[in-house]
């Protein structure tokens, strides 16, 4: 079978493959993926197609290896990057599952800034921060309380001290100021790994949300990208704060307000909650 014929076979092998995919016939459809990819092994489509069937049986060492596969053959894949991420997340391997999201999450946005590939990316890896984070910060809440409750043991026993040694009436407000102030200090502590309100200028104004990939328009007001751009796709090609005139191509990556958004993310994993 000449190259040409192949690749003709290999292509209505897909397609037929997509088509058992939607019915829900994962198993036909593998099957399909299987032999497209046995008449022409360097199409990476027919990689990251037949990784989708693993993950829907849940078969993630195969989702791995297909992702694997497909990468490379084809570095920018926006899928494959994605579906290794969260093979990888079942792994619990995170910081390398993490990685393959942020990858994939890039790529997706430089593709198809508003398309459902990008939200699905975005909640998969808020997800995985949010559970590294909540793992981190039990950590920390306990190491935190158990140095806490030692330095209040380590003040009672020199109140007690004091007390034997007949200076009760000099060491017991003194005793209690240095528990408040070790109160203070452990509530310092703790501040990060506290959930509060996110700063009004790290949110979308449209969604109220914190930012995710922010551009700012000529009149100097930041949106969520994939937000604008639904808008002047809908609404119309104006600010729908200054109602200015504001097309697509105007729109620059807010970078200031990226990076403080990394940034404060980095020191309040809580804010990746998306629920």
């Amino acid at each position: 079978m000449g190259p040409s014929h192949a690749f003709s076979t290999a292509e209505k092998l897909r397609k037929a493959g997509n088509s058992y995919f939607k019915k829900g016939r994962f198993n036909a459809a593998m099957e399909a993926y299987t032999e497209a990819i046995t008449l022409c092994p360097d199409i990476p489509v027919y990689y990251t197609n037949r990784a989708l069937c693993h993950l829907k049986r849940n078969d993630w060492t195969r989702v791995e290896e297909d992702s694997r596969k497909a990468i490379q053959l084809e570095q920018n894949s926006v899928k494959a990057h994605y579906m290794l991420g969260l093979a990888l997340l079942q792994k619990q391997e995170y910081a390398d599952g993490v990685k393959e999201l942020e990858r994939a999450l890039d790529l997706g946005r430089g593709a198809n800034p508003k398309g459902y590939m990008v939200e699905e990316i975005w909640q998969e890896l808020a997800k995985a921060k949010y559970m590294e984070w909540e793992d981190l910060s039990s950590t920390r809440s306990w190491e935190l309380q158990n140095l806490k409750e030692a330095c209040e043991n380590a003040l009672k026993e020199k109140h007690d001290a004091f007390e034997m040694e007949g200076f009760l009436d000099e060491a017991g407000p003194t005793h209690m100021k240095q528990l408040e102030a070790l109160g203070r200090v452990f509530e310092k502590a703790a501040e990060a790994d506290t959930p509060s309100e996110v700063p009004d200028y790290l949110c979308c104004k449209i969604t109220l949300d914190i930012f995710r990939d922010p551009v700012i328009t000529p009149s100097g007001v930041t949106y969520e990208r994939s937000v604008i751009l639904n808008h002047l796709e809908k609404v119309g090609n104006f600010d729908p704060i200054t109602r200015e005139p504001l097309d697509q191509s105007q729109l620059i990556s807010n970078l200031a307000i990226k990076e403080a958004v990394e940034a404060y993310l980095q020191q309040h994993g809580w804010a990746y909650r998306t629920e």
